[in-house]
C-alpha cells in the first residue's frame, strides 16, 4: 500500500512500454473460486442486460432510454420530460450509492458488475483463450509472422468478435429506440430504416474497436471512476490488497526453496513467482499497492492462493482487506464517514420513492393565454387558457373533458367538448373558463380543474382566474 518505499511505478501505466508505445496485455487464464463466482454473477447480469429491452410490463418496455424522443422506461415505468426531476433524483441516488460502495468495498463494481469488464473478461477473452490459447500461446502468436496459422486464427477471432459486437449493438439499439423499432427494422429492412441501420453499424464499430483493440484502456483512460476512487478510498476501505507485512517480513521476497524454513530466515511469504502479475488483465503488479488501473477483479487472489497452496504456505497473501487490517490488524468498522453517506442515500431513496407514489399517469398543464385579460360575457367573467395533457400510460383515453372542482362555473373547450388522447401521446388546445361575477371575491382567484375520462378523475391542476378589481 502507501507504506511501500518505491513509488516509481506510479509514473507509468501497465499498458505503455518504456518508449511510450501501446503494450498489449496477454493475461494468463484465471481459475479459482472467485473466478467461478464471477462467472456466475457475470452470466446472470448478461442475461438480464440482454433481456431487459425485450421484456414488457403493461405494454411498457422494461428498460428504455430514448434520448432523441425523450422517452424513458425504468423497471416498466414510463418517464417523460415532465418527470425530469425524478431522473435527477435517481441519478443522485446512483452517484451516492457508487460513492458509498467505493468507500466501503473499493472498486468492486468494476471487477464484478461493470458491463465493460463482463463483456471483455467473460465473453471476448474466453473466446480468445479458446482460439489463440493461454498467455504464452497468445504472446508467441503476436510475434509470429503472418503465416497460414496466424491468418486463420486472426480471421476466425475477428469474425466471431464482429458477430458478437453486432449482437451487442442490436441490444444497445433496443435500449435507445425501443425493441419494437428494432423488430420493425428487421422486418422492413435497412433501406426503409436507414437511420436506425446506420446507428446500428456505428454501435457495432464502436464495440468492435473497444473489445478488439482498446480493451483495458477504457478503464484506464476513458472511465472517470478510476480517478474518483483515489479521493474516496481511505485506510478503512476494503480492496483487493497484497499483505506486504506478511509477504515481505524482515528480509523481503525470495524465491521458494523447499529445504529452508522461511520463518527462521525472516523471508516473506511472497516467493516472487510473478503469477499475480501474469494473470492481471490490467498488467499491473498488485504488490505495489492500490493503483489506478486495478479493477478489483480478484484474478490475483485466485492465482496467489493456488501458488500458496502448492508450496504449503497459508492462503490469503492477496485478499480482500483494508490497509488498517494489514498494518494494524484492525477488523473492519463502519466509520462515521460511511454512516454519513448511508444517511444521505436513505434520504434520497425516501424522497425518490415518495415522488414515485405522487407521480400521476396523466399530467395536465393549464395556463392563462399570455397578454390576455378577462372578458365580460353578460353576468359572467371569461378567461382564456391553453392546455397540454400528457398521457404517460399505454391506455387510450376516449372521453377526456374538463370540470371545475371548487368553483361554480363552466369550462368550454375550443373544438369538441370531449376528445381523445392515445397512449403515450399529448393533446393540447385552448379552453375558456366562465364564472358568474357575483361569486368572485377577488381580482385573482385560484381555481381547481379536474381532467376526467368519462366519470374517472385522472388528474387535477390549478390555475389563476382574473376578474375586475371592483370585486375586492
Amino acid at each position: 500500500m502507501s507504506n511501500l518505499p518505491d513509488e516509481a511505478f506510479r509514473d507509468t501505466i501497465g499498458t505503455i512500454d518504456d518508449s511510450g508505445n501501446r503494450k498489449f496485455i496477454f493475461p494468463k487464464k484465471p481459475s479459482g473460486r472467485f473466478y467461478d463466482y464471477r462467472k456466475i454473477v457475470s452470466y446472470v447480469l448478461l442475461a438480464i442486460l440482454v433481456a431487459n429491452p425485450f421484456i414488457k410490463i403493461n405494454g411498457n418496455q422494461f428498460m428504455m432510454f430514448n434520448v432523441i424522443e425523450r422517452r424513458f422506461n425504468i423497471f416498466g415505468f414510463p418517464f417523460w420530460p415532465q418527470d425530469f426531476y425524478l431522473f435527477v433524483i435517481s441519478m443522485l441516488v446512483g452517484v451516492v450509492f457508487v460513492i458509498l460502495f467505493t468507500v466501503v468495498f473499493g472498486r468492486i463494481f468494476c471487477g464484478w458488475i461493470c458491463p465493460q469488464t463482463i463483456f471483455l473478461e467473460m465473453v471476448f477473452r474466453r473466446i480468445e483463450y479458446w482460439i489463440d490459447g493461454d498467455r504464452g500461446s497468445q504472446s508467441r502468436l503476436a510475434r509470429q509472422e503472418w503465416n497460414a496459422e496466424k491468418i486463420k486464427k486472426r480471421l476466425l477471432k475477428w469474425t466471431v468478435f464482429f458477430l458478437i459486437s453486432f449482437g451487442i449493438a442490436n441490444v444497445f439499439l433496443a435500449y435507445l429506440v425501443g425493441s419494437d423499432q428494432l423488430f420493425l427494422m428487421i422486418e422492413q429492412g435497412p433501406l426503409k430504416q436507414a437511420s436506425n441501420f446506420i446507428a446500428l453499424l456505428i454501435f457495432t464499430s464502436v464495440f468492435y474497436f473497444v473489445f478488439v483493440w482498446f480493451r483495458e484502456q477504457v478503464c484506464i483512460i476513458a472511465c472517470p471512476y478510476g480517478r474518483l476512487q483515489g479521493v474516496l478510498l481511505d485506510n478503512k476501505s476494503i480492496n483487493v490488497a497484497y499483505d506486504f507485512v506478511r509477504g515481505e517480513k524482515e528480509e523481503g521476497r525470495a524465491k521458494f526453496n523447499k529445504k529452508e524454513d522461511r520463518a527462521l530466515t525472516g523471508k516473506g511469504d511472497c516467493i516472487d513467482c510473478f503469477q499475480c502479475v501474469h494473470v492481471c488483465p490490467m498488467g499491473i503488479d498488485i504488490r505495489n499497492g492500490t493503483q489506478l488501473e486495478c479493477t478489483n477483479c480478484t484474478a490475483c487472489i485466485d492465482e496467489c492462493d493456488n501458488i500458496m497452496e502448492s508450496v504449503g504456505l497459508p492462503k490469503g497473501l492477496i485478499r480482500y482487506a483494508s490497509e488498517d487490517e494489514i498494518v494494524k490488524k484492525e477488523p473492519f468498522k463502519f466509520t462515521n464517514r460511511m454512516k454519513g453517506y448511508t444517511a444521505v442515500l436513505f434520504i434520497l431513496l425516501s424522497v425518490f420513492v415518495g415522488m414515485l407514489f405522487l407521480r400521476t399517469n396523466v399530467e395536465a398543464i393549464i395556463l392563462r393565454l399570455p397578454g390576455q385579460l378577462f372578458q365580460h360575457k353578460g353576468d359572467k367573467i371569461s378567461n382564456v387558457y391553453t392546455y397540454k395533457i400528457v398521457n404517460k400510460t399505454m391506455n387510450d383515453y376516449n372521453d377526456i373533458h374538463f370540470e371545475l372542482i371548487d368553483q361554480k362555473g363552466e369550462i368550454k373547450n375550443v373544438g369538441n367538448k370531449n376528445f381523445k388522447i392515445k397512449r403515450e401521446e399529448t393533446a393540447q388546445g385552448t379552453l375558456f373558463i366562465e364564472i358568474n361575477e357575483a361569486i368572485l371575491e377577488s381580482d385573482k382567484t385560484t381555481v381547481k380543474i379536474g381532467v376526467y375520462n368519462g366519470k374517472e378523475l385522472l388528474e387535477t391542476t390549478k390555475t389563476n382566474f382574473l376578474s375586475p378589481r371592483s370585486f375586492n
